[in-house]
């Protein structure tokens, strides 16, 4: 099969290059910069995607399937979804689990925010949960059948040190368990459920149901039935990294430090159980074969720091926020070892004079 994977280079859409590479595929991959590839069978296409010109010679040609991993606007994918359509036998959209509404099990029928949310200010953006849903719609409506959605959920990988407590990525808060600073997350959201898979369990669903002919014309959420409170999910980083303090702190102070009040409230405030039988049996795997998230999250941090690397700071506006959770100002001695004094500058005027 010849196959191009649209953003293959990101956490995911790597391994699900080599999976295929190694099944015999010929993979092309887009990519915006130059590579050379280290895998036989994987070549890449330096552009953007989101060019469409690039996308439009990219889809000159046919090809046997197109894995999109890109990050689409409503308005950006309603001009080219006919064309990614057109040009292959199997289209697979990266959607999210972040589509559905509050259940008390996901499953592929489950209500999805865009069809019962009631807050119009949410309604009026293409916040990313609302664009994946929209852009999903799309497909639906098309009449086509050659298309598979794909709604992962929380996806954790030491390998690119994508490691997520709540909302926070690993610049966020494992750059400061790593300096002994406290990590603040809401009481309220360190017990709620999440559900999260290891990349490379992710990877192999997908390309498990690349040219499969029981995936067309299906969306199916790809993850793990495992689940924890993200406490517990604390708890797995911190039998790793005893440094990490977690301060539980107030909700309305967090969405207001982190920005984007939507991932808060219409994510990470749900508890996310995932029944996943539906993309066990398309794909023949078996729960058994997938990574459990206790073990996973200690095995993926542990593989991180042994690697001797270190996850580069979130900006020091982000960090100064966090600090006004905390208290103090743990951070602005390390904040401005990593950015130098125009970053402790930015971060002293986010700690304390600016409170937006």
């Amino acid at each position: 099969m010849r196959i191009l994977v649209l953003g293959g280079t990101g956490a995911i859409g790597a391994r699900v290059c080599s999976r295929l590479a190694e099944r015999g595929c010929e993979v092309v991959s887009t990519t915006r910069r130059n590579r050379a590839s280290r895998e036989p069978n994987v070549s890449y296409a330096r552009g953007d995607a989101h060019d469409p010109a690039f996308l439009d010679k990219l889809l000159a040609e046919r090809w046997d399937a197109i894995v999109d991993f890109m990050v689409w606007s409503t308005g950006e994918f309603r001009e080219r979804y006919r064309g990614l359509l057109s040009a292959t036998d199997q289209y697979i959209y990266t959607s999210s689990y972040r589509v559905y509404a509050d259940s008390p099990v996901i499953r592929e029928d489950s209500p999805r925010l865009l069809d019962v949310t009631d807050d119009p200010a949410y309604l009026t953006t293409d916040e990313y949960a609302l664009a994946k849903a929209r852009c999903e719609d799309l497909l639906f409506e098309s009449g086509r059948g050659n298309w598979t959605v794909v709604r992962p959920a929380v996806t954790y990988d030491g390998a690119v040190g994508r490691l997520q407590l709540g909302v926070l990525e690993s610049g966020d808060w494992l750059w400061r368990a790593l300096k002994g600073i406290p990590v603040p997350l809401p009481s309220e959201m360190l017990r709620r459920q999440a559900t999260m898979s290891w990349g490379g369990d992710v990877a192999e669903m997908i390309a498990r149901l690349v040219g499969n002919p029981d995936a067309l014309g299906e969306a199916l959420t790809v993850s793990g039935s495992d689940h924890m409170t993200w406490g517990e999910v604390a708890g797995a980083y911190r039998s790793v990294l005893s440094s990490l303090e977690v301060v539980p702190c107030d909700l309305g102070g967090f969405e207001h430090a982190w920005g984007n009040p939507w991932q808060v409230r219409y994510d990470r405030m749900y508890d996310r159980v995932v029944d996943n039988s539906k993309v066990l049996a398309v794909t023949g795997l078996r729960q058994s074969d997938l990574t459990g998230m206790k073990e996973g999250l200690a095995r993926e941090l542990s593989s991180f720091l042994a690697s001797g690397r270190t996850p580069a700071m979130s900006g020091p506006g982000l960090q100064a926020r966090l600090d006004r959770l905390t208290g103090g100002s743990p951070s602005l001695r390390p904040v401005a070892r990593a950015v130098g004094i125009r970053g402790a500058a930015k971060y002293l005027a986010r700690r304390y004079v600016f409170t937006k």
